[in-house]
């Protein structure tokens, strides 16, 4: 991937963490990794405008159920990670 080499301007405390944070990875590498989130953060959030605008607000009931549902993504996932098999019936 080509890079291109920029300047920017940030207050002194929040890069002495940020290279505390990077270590190994370096500043440029946590910066692109960050810049990337807020890009992806951003175009979510204009989605979920656009969607709130087209359908109207998510109701607390769904807004529960798709939390929960997240939640048990989340729990799968990291059985996976720590080595176990789906469950019968379940989708793999």
């Amino acid at each position: 991937m080509a890079t291109k080499k920029i300047t920017v301007t940030i207050p002194e405390e929040l890069l002495e963490e940020i290279r505390a944070e990077a270590a190994d990875r370096g500043l440029s590498a946590y910066v692109a990794e960050a810049l990337r989130f807020k890009r992806d953060r951003d175009r979510l959030l204009e989605l979920v405008n656009w969607l709130q605008e087209e359908y109207g607000p998510v109701a607390g009931d769904e807004r529960a159920a798709a939390i929960e549902e997240l939640a048990d993504l989340d729990a799968e996932h990291e059985r996976r990670r720590a080595g176990g098999k789906p469950n019968a019936g379940e989708a793999a």
